[in-house]
C-alpha cells in the first residue's frame, strides 16, 4: 500500500514520462493486490473515482488513466468497475466537461478496450462518437485511438473526416509516448474496423 500511495502521488506529475510510468506501475501493483486482497484494491479504485467526482474539490489528473490501466490488467476489478469508467464519457453519466480530463477518460477506456474489447455495449461505444468532433485535437485523437480497439461502423464517417486531420498529438501507446497525427490514428482505426 505504501508503494501504491507513492505511485498515486505521481499521477499529478508535470513530467509525462514520470506520470505514465506511474500509471503503468499502479495498474500492475493494484492488480497484484486484488489477487491477494480485493477490498484494499477496491479502495484504490474508489479513491480514483472520488478524485473524478466534482464534490472532491480537486481535479482528478491521471485518475481515469490509472483506472483504465488497472481494469485492463485485472479481470476481477474490470468486471466490477468498467461501467463506471465508461460513465465518465457519457453525458447521462459522470461526464467530464474539461477537455484535458476528457483526454484521460478516452485514454482510460481505450486502454481498457485494447485488452477487453468485448465488454462495452453499443451504448457505451456510441458515447465516444461525439468526441471525434471535438474542437480539441488531443480529444479527437484519443477518440480515434479508442476506435482502433473497438469495432464501430457508426464511427466510420467521422473517422473518414479525421483522415485529413494533420493535427499532431502526444499519446501513450505501447509503453511509450508517441507524437502522431490525428489522421494516422483515424486511418489505423478505419483499417482495423474494416479488417476485424
Amino acid at each position: 500500500m505504501r508503494v501504491i500511495n507513492i505511485l498515486c502521488s505521481f499521477l499529478y506529475h508535470n513530467n509525462p514520462v514520470i506520470k505514465w510510468n506511474a500509471v503503468t506501475a499502479l495498474g500492475a501493483a493494484v492488480s497484484d493486490l486484488a489477487e491477494t486482497d480485493t477490498e484494499p484494491a477496491r479502495n484504490i479504485i474508489r479513491r480514483l473515482m472520488w478524485n473524478l467526482n466534482d464534490e472532491s474539490g480537486g481535479i482528478g489528473w491521471g485518475s481515469a488513466e490509472a483506472m483504465g490501466e488497472i481494469l485492463a490488467q485485472n479481470e476481477k476489478l474490470a468486471m466490477e468497475y468498467w461501467p463506471i469508467l465508461f460513465s465518465y464519457a457519457k453525458e447521462d453519466g459522470n461526464f467530464q466537461e474539461h477537455e484535458f480530463m476528457q483526454r484521460g477518460v478516452l485514454w482510460g477506456i481505450g486502454r481498457f478496450c485494447k485488452v477487453r474489447p468485448e465488454l462495452p455495449g453499443k451504448k457505451e461505444v456510441k458515447s465516444v462518437l461525439p468526441f471525434l468532433k471535438s474542437g480539441d485535437a488531443h480529444v479527437r485523437g484519443h477518440a480515434a485511438w479508442f476506435f482502433c480497439h473497438v469495432k464501430s461502423e457508426e464511427a466510420v464517417p467521422l473517422l473518414l473526416e479525421l483522415s485529413a486531420d494533420e493535427s499532431r498529438i502526444d499519446i501513450f501507446a505501447d509503453k511509450k509516448i508517441k507524437n502522431i497525427r490525428v489522421k494516422d490514428l483515424a486511418e489505423e482505426a478505419l483499417f482495423r474496423i474494416k479488417n476485424k
